[in-house]
């Protein structure tokens, strides 16, 4: 039984020991000399002029979302479409299912206009 783990037991172990040795070998290596050129925010090599806070435009938020949301979604059509002759009436089914899911969001994406530049 214990084989049958090993194989997860070293993913995760892998997963908690690389990025924490990362992180030490980072903080050892770590320069602490800091000047006050250094400091300063990046802007293009330019002071601002002005206020420097601006307002980010949710619109684009809402487009990325609409787009990590399908593109997620149509990437399990692939291993469907690979196995489409061996899965049967019933897989084909769940997948009109799906399909019809999808359809249906963004239907409703399209009619809140979230796909819309105002």
């Amino acid at each position: 039984m214990l084989k049958e783990y090993l194989g997860i037991s070293l993913f995760l172990a892998a997963g908690f020991v690389i990025p924490i040795a990362a992180f030490l070998v980072s903080r050892l290596f770590q320069t602490r000399r800091t000047s006050r050129v250094k400091a300063d925010p990046y802007e293009c090599g330019m002071e601002t002029i002005g206020d420097t806070w601006v307002q980010f435009k949710s619109n684009y938020f809402l487009y990325a979302l609409v787009f990590v949301a399908f593109d997620v979604e149509t990437v399990f059509l692939y291993p469907w479409a690979v196995k489409f002759q061996q899965l049967g009436t019933f897989a084909f089914v769940e997948m009109f299912i799906f399909i019809a899911i999808l359809v249906v969001g963004f239907w409703y994406a399209w009619k809140e206009g979230a796909l819309e530049w105002k």
